[in-house]
C-alpha cells in the first residue's frame, strides 16, 4: 500500500492506494470518530460495493445507507436535499461521518452534503472510479451542477481521508476507465514531463488493468496534484492549471446534456482543443500537438470535439469559473509538462478553433 500526505495543516490527511483496501476495517476505521456513521453510494456501485462495506463496518458502527441513482444528471439539489433530509430523518447529529463510495458525482455531492449538514461534519471519500481516484476525491472541491454550468454550486472542503482500492477499477466499463485516464494524462501534461512519458510506454498496460501500473499511475497523478493544491488550496493561483481541457470540456459536457459524453471523454477532446490553440501561439510544435493527440486517442478517449456552434461554445465557456471581468481565461500550454492560466491568447485562432469544431 502507498500512502500520499496531502498538507493543510491541521487539515492534513491521508491518501491510501492499493488492493483490497476496501474491507479493510483497520485503516478505514481509525479515521470514523463517531459511532454513527451514513454511506452514501449510487445503485450502480452499491449492488458491487455496499455489502463488502458494511459487513467491514457493521459490527462497530451504526450504519445510515443512502443510494441514489447513477449519473451526472442526478449530481444536482435535489440529490443533495435528498441526502440532507436522510441524515435528519435518521437523527444523524454533528458527530456523523459520512462515507462517499462512488465516483465523482457521489465524492461530490457528499463532500457539499458534509460541509453544509449542521454547517460541516467529517467524511471520508472512497472513490470507485479511475477518475475519481486521481481527481476529484483529491484536493477537497465539492459540488453540484446548475442547469446552466457545471460544479457552479459547492465549497472547498477537505475528506478525513481518502482509500483508493484498485481491485474496484476491475469492474469498470473501458469507457470510464478511459474517461479516468484523461485526468492521469493531464498531470503529464500540465507539470511532469518524466509522468508523460512514462505514460506513453505503458498506457496499454493501464488500459489492461495490470493493477502494479495502476497503483504507479494513481500515486504520481496524486503526487501531482497534491503539490498543486497544497500551494494553492483555494484556486486563487497556480491551482487552475489543473483545469487544462476543462474549460472546453465544460462547455461540451453541458451542450450535450449531463452524462451524453462522460466527464474525461469531454476533457480529452478539450485538451486537444487547448493543445491546438497553444500550438497556434508558437508554444507547441506539430510534434508536440501529435503525441498529445495520439496518447488521448491511444487511451480510448475521442481527439475530435462534438458539433456545437462556435457561438454556443463561447456562450458556455463564459460561464466557467475561472472567467473574470467578461473575458475567459483558458489553461494553455507552454510545452509538454508546463501549464500556463493566460488571457492573452489570440481571439480569432480560438473562433478559428472552435469554428473547426463546429464543422
Amino acid at each position: 500500500m502507498k500512502t500520499i500526505k496531502i498538507k493543510f495543516d491541521e487539515r492534513s490527511y491521508p491518501i491510501y492506494i492499493g488492493e483490497n483496501l476496501i474491507s479493510n476495517y483497520d485503516l478505514i476505521g481509525q479515521h470514523i470518530l463517531s459511532k454513527k456513521i451514513a454511506i452514501i453510494t449510487n445503485d450502480n456501485v452499491a449492488a458491487i460495493y455496499l455489502n463488502p462495506l458494511l459487513e467491514s463496518l457493521s459490527s462497530h458502527k451504526e450504519i445510515i445507507s443512502i443510494v441514489l441513482p447513477d449519473g451526472e444528471s442526478y449530481k444536482n439539489q435535489d440529490s443533495l436535499y435528498d441526502i440532507h433530509t436522510q441524515l435528519l430523518k435518521n437523527k444523524a447529529d454533528r458527530s456523523i461521518t459520512l462515507i462517499a463510495l462512488g465516483g465523482g458525482v457521489i465524492g461530490d455531492i457528499t463532500g457539499f452534503a458534509a460541509a453544509t449538514y449542521m454547517r460541516g461534519v467529517n467524511f471520508i471519500q472512497i472513490p470507485t472510479t479511475l477518475l475519481s481516484q486521481v481527481d476529484s476525491s483529491v484536493g477537497g472541491k465539492t459540488g453540484i451542477n446548475h442547469p446552466l454550468g457545471k460544479n457552479m454550486i459547492g465549497a472547498f472542503y477537505q475528506p478525513k481521508c481518502v482509500i483508493s482500492d484498485v481491485n474496484v477499477l476491475k469492474t469498470l466499463p473501458s469507457r470510464e476507465l478511459s474517461a479516468g485516464l484523461a485526468e492521469v494524462i493531464k498531470y503529464g501534461l500540465i507539470r511532469d514531463l518524466n509522468f508523460f512519458e512514462w505514460l506513453e510506454d505503458n498506457i496499454n498496460s493501464l488500459k489492461e488493468m495490470k493493477a502494479e501500473f495502476l497503483i504507479e499511475a494513481i500515486q504520481r497523478s496524486c503526487e501531482n496534484k497534491a503539490s498543486v493544491v497544497e500551494a494553492d488550496e483555494f484556486e486563487s493561483g497556480i491551482r487552475a492549471i489543473l483545469n487544462l481541457g476543462h474549460t472546453f470540456g465544460h462547455a461540451i459536457e453541458v451542450a450535450q446534456g449531463y452524462g451524453n459524453w462522460l466527464h474525461g471523454e469531454a476533457v480529452g477532446a478539450g485538451m486537444v482543443m487547448a493543445a491546438k490553440l497553444s500550438k497556434s501561439m508558437g508554444w507547441l510544435s506539430d510534434k508536440d500537438l501529435d503525441r498529445i493527440t495520439y496518447l488521448i486517442k491511444n487511451a480510448g478517449l475521442p481527439t475530435n470535439p462534438p458539433k456545437i456552434s462556435a457561438e454556443k461554445y463561447l456562450e458556455l465557456m463564459m460561464l466557467d469559473k475561472k472567467t473574470k471581468d467578461g473575458q475567459i481565461n483558458l489553461v494553455l500550454q507552454k510545452s509538454i509538462g508546463e501549464a500556463v492560466l493566460t488571457n492573452t491568447y489570440d481571439d480569432k485562432k480560438l473562433h478559428q478553433i472552435l469554428e473547426n469544431a463546429s464543422n
